[in-house]
């Protein structure tokens, strides 16, 4: 209202939600738009060992990161050869998910085959 008693609202004065149709009218009121980040990526890793079977290696990587037999090979052989070989690239759930599985059916089937993962 304005200052001096009558009932006509103050333009002016930020208290005053009712405004004008003119006001109202006069801008568009946007939600800001937030940008949304990429997930951070994680590597899935097998880490050799002497004692798993090199065809165990290979199953894991074809029922868990669904490599083929020729990817799964060289990943496994890379894994024997240089100590340690990347599954795959995952959000951190995925690879979270998937190291625990691997980790799981390793221990089931009585292997000492360590998976882990890390931020890329």
């Amino acid at each position: 209202m304005n200052d001096d008693g009558d009932d006509t609202p103050d333009r002016h004065n930020p208290d005053d939600d009712r405004g004008t149709d003119e006001d109202r009218q006069a801008g568009l009121l946007l939600k800001p738009r937030t940008k949304t980040k990429k997930p951070a990526m994680y590597r899935v890793l097998l880490l050799n060992d002497d004692y798993t079977p090199m065809e165990f290696v290979v199953h894991i990587l074809e029922r868990f990161f669904s490599k083929n037999r020729q990817e799964a090979t060289d990943i496994m052989l890379h894994v024997h050869r240089r100590g340690v070989g990347i599954c795959g690239l995952f959000t951190y759930e995925i690879a979270e998910s998937k190291v625990q599985k691997v980790m799981d059916f390793a221990r089931q089937n009585e292997q000492p085959l360590q998976c882990t993962m890390e931020k890329e």
